[in-house]
């Protein structure tokens, strides 16, 4: 318990190490920077600036090709300060929470971002510091697109899980032109197939047998519509939904690789991993399954 408070009081640098990948991973950490700013939800808040405090790291990716000194090469300092004072000059907020989803947000736009930590710390409104602290990954970053007025707009799609009846239907295809009909992107996920499988008595090889069966079912989807395209990284799932692709999920990669991913081999809680991740607008799920209780994301049964 010691060891567990000590580090939750910690830095977010030593939290960030705390809580690694196996994969290596840079960081860039900001300690300690204190702006004058309006924030608060209270009256007395209001008309006033007080001074808040920012410690920030974040987890970025090795650069490949030597940096030759050469600052265009990495993220820079700045950009995490830049981020900070762009947030705090684009509104007034009332909510630390508001302002460090924003700062993270902002700072995970960079291409080299993979994790951020934010702590935002208010100096001035009792004895001691208060504030909060969030960690955000590139995979929870909203996908955006681009209307033609240069707006941005999130996309939040429908995600489908499909069990083998649904995939081998008849009406396949009149579904996914249903589904399409909705104005989102749709996102089709399926299950194990029913042909045997491997099975190992051992749990961690057992999880890699199982995400590869599922994905042999994704194909098994895709080759019954030519619209579908199967998809194993964020990128593709990020262009796909930009391009109205119909996606298939091939899950092993984004959850053997997630920092924070799902342990379950339930084809419908990795399903629902997934719809959480990218704020999906709802699920709908087919077949005789057990649909999951207190989700980010409504459920629906087919």
């Amino acid at each position: 318990m010691t060891s567990d408070t000590s580090l939750a009081f910690a830095h977010p640098e030593e939290r960030a190490a705390a809580s690694a990948s196996a994969d290596p991973r840079d960081r860039i950490s900001l300690r300690d920077h204190v702006v004058e700013v309006e924030i608060g939800a209270f009256q007395q808040e209001r008309g006033t600036r007080q001074r808040v405090r920012f410690n920030v790291v974040v987890e970025v990716r090795p650069h490949p090709a030597p940096l030759l000194d050469d600052v265009d090469r990495i993220l820079s300092y700045d950009r995490i300060t830049e981020a900070i004072a762009a947030e705090l000059a684009a509104e007034r907020l009332n909510l630390l929470e508001t302002l460090a989803e924003k700062v993270a947000e902002r700072i995970l736009a960079e291409p080299p971002a993979m994790r951020v930590f934010v702590r935002v710390e208010k100096l001035d409104r009792g004895p001691g510091a208060l504030g909060v602290e969030i960690v955000r990954s590139r995979a929870e970053v909203p996908v955006r697109a681009v209307a033609a007025d240069g707006a941005e707009a999130a996309l939040h799609p429908l995600l489908v899980y499909l069990d083998n009846a649904a995939i081998a239907a008849p009406d396949l295809a009149a579904r996914l032109d249903g589904w399409q009909a909705q104005g989102l992107p749709v996102i089709l996920t399926v299950g194990l197939p029913d042909t045997p499988r491997p099975l190992t008595g051992h749990r961690p090889t057992q999880r890699r047998i199982d995400l590869l069966a599922i994905e042999q079912n994704a194909w098994v989807l895709a080759a019954r519509d030519p619209r579908c395209v199967v998809v194993a990284t964020r990128t593709e799932i990020d262009w796909a939904m930009r391009h109205g692709k119909m996606i298939v999920w091939a899950p092993s990669k984004l959850v053997l690789d997630a920092v924070d991913g799902p342990q379950s081999r339930d084809p419908v809680a990795l399903a629902l991993w997934l719809a959480e991740m990218l704020a999906a607008a709802r699920m709908i799920v087919h077949g005789a399954v057990t649909l999951p209780a207190g989700s980010r994301v409504p459920v629906l049964a087919a």
